[in-house]
């Protein structure tokens, strides 16, 4: 199968990717059924909110409030561990950081959209926060350093 969904750096939008055959569509492949896509590494970035550049993202396949949900289910299953944090993250995330366990590395203020950072540097190292929404969707951060 090797599908997976990825979010566009230039498009800010989601598209699929075949990690075998290096093949990427804007839309979903023809031979995946909704569930296979709500299984694929990455499908949490379809239920993200559309951006404020108008609704192009297509393929949607849960409302703002399922994806919370499961961000919440995630959380619980954190339950603090930062390892756990970083397996999930390397699972699930959308964000280009998911290879590297949720990592984003070190940022400053003004380098990310104001509620994620808000959120960032409100936390204590080791600490975890709540949904954060964003114009990209909504996030859980596992604050390192």
């Amino acid at each position: 199968m090797g599908w997976e969904v990825r979010m566009s750096n230039t498009r800010r939008k989601p598209y699929f990717y075949n990690r075998d055959t290096n093949q990427s569509l804007w839309q979903a492949p023809p031979d995946l059924t909704p569930q296979e896509i709500e299984k694929l590494p990455g499908a949490n970035l379809l239920s993200a909110s559309p951006p404020s550049g108008g609704p192009e993202i297509a393929n949607i396949t849960r409302t703002k409030q399922e994806a919370i949900d499961i961000l919440l289910g995630y959380k619980d299953e954190i339950n603090g561990d930062p390892h756990k944090f970083a397996s999930l993250a390397q699972q699930y995330s959308d964000c280009s950081s998911h290879s590297k366990g949720g990592d984003l590395g070190h940022f400053s203020r003004g380098q990310m959209q104001k509620p994620f950072e808000d959120a960032t540097f409100a936390l204590q190292v080791g600490e975890m926060s709540g949904i954060v929404e964003t114009d990209s969707g909504v996030h859980l951060i596992y604050r390192t350093e």
